[in-house]
C-alpha cells in the first residue's frame, strides 16, 4: 500500500552518523485494514485503512454495519490508499505498522493547518503598512481594490482580508530519517502541517 494514517506527536531532534543535529517531526502510526477493494468488484484496487480504535457505542449504525461486514474494528478515521501491486496480501482486521515505510526515503504528508481566524492582509499576505504621517489614515488597510468605470467591479482572485488557515495542506518530499517499529513511530525531517495530536495522511513519494 502507498500510504497510512498517522497522528502528529510533535518535533524533536536526532543525531545522524556524523553527529549533525537534524530537526524531525514524530508521527505515530499503525493502522487496521478495514476493507479491500478489487477491480472485479469495485472497479479499482485499493485498501481502506482505519486509525484510532473506539468503542462500538460511539459509532453510528451505518458505519458499525460496515465494520461488522468486513470483520474489522470500529475506528475514528478512515482513508483509502492505492496498493503497490495487486498481489499484495492484506486481510480485513489485520494490523499494519510503520514497517510499511521500510526502505522508503521520501514521503508526502497532508494535514489540516492551524486556523488563524479572520486576518487582515498584513498578517495574511505580509502586505506593507501605510505611512503614519501627514494626515494619512490608511495604516493597516488594504487600499484600493477596484477599477474605474470599466470594468466597474472588483476582479476575482485578489488578495484580501478573510479566513486564514484551517485547510488541508500537503508537504511533499519529506525525508524519512528513522523508524521505531516497537513504538510505531515515524521520524521525518522538517515540519509537518497541523497541530500536535492532529491527524495526518502519509503517502510514499514516488516522484523523488
Amino acid at each position: 500500500m502507498q500510504g497510512m494514517i498517522g497522528k502528529k506527536i510533535g518535533m524533536t531532534r536526532v543525531f545522524n552518523d556524523t553527529g549533525r543535529v537534524i530537526a524531525v517531526t514524530v508521527i505515530k502510526t499503525g493502522n487496521i485494514v478495514e476493507q479491500i477493494k478489487t477491480s472485479e468488484k469495485d472497479g479499482y484496487s485499493s485498501v481502506q485503512l482505519g486509525f484510532d480504535t473506539i468503542a462500538e457505542k460511539k459509532v453510528n449504525k451505518p458505519l458499525l454495519g460496515h465494520f461488522k461486514k468486513n470483520n474489522s474494528q470500529p475506528v475514528k478515521v478512515l482513508k483509502e490508499f492505492k496498493l503497490d501491486n495487486k498481489e499484495e496480501q492484506l486481510v480485513p482486521g489485520k494490523a499494519v505498522g510503520v514497517e510499511a515505510f521500510e526502505g522508503v526515503r521520501f514521503v508526502d504528508v497532508a494535514g489540516t493547518v492551524k486556523g488563524r481566524g479572520f486576518a487582515g492582509t498584513i498578517k495574511k499576505y505580509h502586505f506593507q503598512r501605510g505611512r503614519e504621517s501627514h494626515g494619512n489614515t490608511n495604516v493597516r488597510e488594504r487600499g484600493s481594490c477596484g477599477a474605474n468605470s470599466y470594468p466597474a467591479r472588483v476582479l476575482p482572485g485578489l488578495k484580501m482580508s478573510g479566513h486564514w488557515g484551517d485547510e488541508q495542506v500537503t508537504i511533499k518530499k519529506l525525508e524519512v530519517v528513522a523508524l521505531d517499529k516497537d513504538a510505531g513511530l515515524l521520524y521525518v525531517k522538517g515540519a509537518v502541517p497541523g497541530r500536535n495530536q492532529g491527524i495526518v495522511y502519509i503517502k510514499k513519494n514516488i516522484t523523488k
